[in-house]
């Protein structure tokens, strides 16, 4: 550890052989000329040293609801020294797989230990590197008969790939000759996979509008056990929370769908779920009036009202009741703000969520695809400010404009290990941006209107739009991949 809190003061060896005594603090009228007393790290985030028992213990309470402090969080201190060497960063490596004609890098993925860097191309094939040597260890060259759209990883030897065909493979990196098992229950391209560590149930969404459950537990050669879980339109991202306790859908059409108090064991038909509808402004005309077409979407609300006809109606005494406690896979409806498209639709292309699960990551882009956006949503937790006025889960607190270049492609953007910084495609490169100039953590720095992020570093090394980027979850390494088929890995160099 870095940091020397909460240590035993070491006790030092005079010339005689004797022990050194630890020098006591100086009392008031002392002589000036007396020794200084050795200085004590200061506890961290203690921004009054008067304070009451009181206080301390409200400020340490919090720190531990954040999951800070030595006790709590020992990686908290090596985070923050990566995070420091990030402004360092260089292309020191640049792995070029053009071993074989293979189309663009659609997705990268660590293993939990950082030992393996998987990429999924667009041809059909799946790449594994060793992202320390940057050496080549092997390729999947018929993962899929579609391109592959995303991995994930299960454990350190277990992961999963889904396709344009449909099917999501489970392999095995101790033999990966041939798959596990491949599973079939989509209709359509296969782009999203999500993994429940607790139930050990694999979660996939596809753009024919369905979310599907797999129990793993229950694999066999032929296949896993699944359901269909969730069904909506235009379905473009499914996310869950790290806790699980949450389930997160965009779409094309500009809606964002919160499942709260999620169970996945339970599955979803239409109108079998409460609607939670999202507020607009916590003003007084919110519980007296109801909102008109022409202010449907003020441009002051981090949330727009959407009107959801005869299925929320059917539903809005269970929701209206909602005080505290929300039922079990509860939905929420939201249009979030993004600046410059108030006056027109957007298009949700990449959502990503905070390690620490305190905020929601999107990369939008309008309709007519001539603006991009990357916007930073934190989770308002607890119940409305009035019961009878619907509450709103998510306010907007940083946003930054993107290179507009090549329109059509999604770009997948990713935090930090420690959520302090956000890589992010920008053109034929990545952009590190912070919540603030020193890569504070989101908590610190909480800003009472929108801001702006800022950016770290940007590093290029690609000859063509940069679609997906990864940060490694053990060391100080980023990973891009472009539409050409590179993969760039940016690390220090001392």
């Amino acid at each position: 550890m870095n940091s020397t809190e909460g240590e035993r003061p070491e006790h030092h060896e005079d010339e005689d052989g004797g022990e050194e005594k630890d020098k006591e603090e100086p009392q008031p009228g002392e002589e000036a000329g007396s020794p200084a007393p050795a200085q004590q790290p200061e506890p961290e985030n203690v921004t009054n040293v008067s304070e009451s028992p009181a206080e301390s213990l409200f400020y340490w309470l919090k720190d531990r609801c954040h999951g800070r402090g030595l006790c709590v969080d020992p990686a908290r201190d090596n985070y923050r020294m990566m995070t420091g060497l990030y402004s360092s960063i260089h292309p020191a490596d640049s792995v070029n797989l053009s071993t074989r004609t293979h189309g663009a890098v659609f997705n990268l993925e660590y293993s939990p230990d950082g030992s393996v860097l998987t990429v999924a191309c667009e041809q059909t094939e799946v790449l594994l590197f060793d992202p320390v040597s940057s050496k080549h260890i092997k390729t999947l060259s018929e993962a899929h008969e579609d391109c592959v759209n995303n991995i994930r990883f299960l454990d350190n030897r277990m992961f999963a790939t889904c396709s344009d065909d449909t099917t999501i493979a489970l392999w095995d990196l101790r033999k990966l000759n041939t798959k596990v098992c491949t599973l079939h229950g989509h209709t359509s391209w296969v782009k999203n996979i999500e993994f429940d560590t607790n139930t050990r149930l694999l979660v996939t969404s596809g753009f024919d509008g369905n979310v599907i459950i797999w129990d793993t537990n229950r694999c066999t050669e032929d296949g896993c056990p699944h359901k269909k879980f969730f069904h909506t339109r235009f379905l473009m991202r499914m996310r869950l929370t790290p806790d699980c306790s949450k389930m997160l859908i965009s779409t094309s059409s500009g809606y964002l769908l919160i499942l709260h108090d999620l169970d996945l064991t339970k599955s979803l038909e239409v109108g079998s779920y409460p609607i939670l509808r999202a507020r607009r402004t916590a003003s007084t005309s919110d519980v007296t009036t109801s909102p008109t077409p022409a202010d449907s979407r003020p441009s002051s609300s981090p949330c727009h009202h959407i009107d959801l006809g005869p299925l929320f109606e059917k539903h809005n005494s269970r929701a209206s009741q909602r005080e505290g406690n929300s039922p079990r896979n509860s939905l929420e409806v939201l249009t979030p703000e993004v600046p410059g498209e108030r006056d027109r639709g957007n298009c949700i292309t990449s959502l990503q969520l905070h390690p620490k699960g305190w905020a929601t990551l999107l990369r939008c882009s309008s309709n007519t695809d001539d603006q991009e956006w990357t916007c930073v949503y934190e989770f308002q937790e607890g119940a409305p400010v009035r019961p009878i006025s619907p509450r709103c889960s998510l306010r907007l607190t940083h946003y930054i404009e993107e290179a507009n270049v090549g329109r059509g492609y999604i770009k997948e953007l990713c935090f930090s290990p420690d959520g302090r910084m956000i890589a992010s495609p920008h053109g034929y490169g990545i952009r590190l941006l912070g919540f603030d100039s020193q890569c504070s953590e989101l908590v610190d720095c909480m800003p009472k209107e929108a801001g702006t992020l800022q950016e770290i570093r940007s590093l290029y090394s690609h000859k063509d739009v940069v679609l997906t980027t990864k940060f490694s979850p053990t060391h100080c390494q980023i990973a891009s991949g472009c539409l050409s088929g590179r993969v760039s890995l940016y690390q220090p160099k001392f």
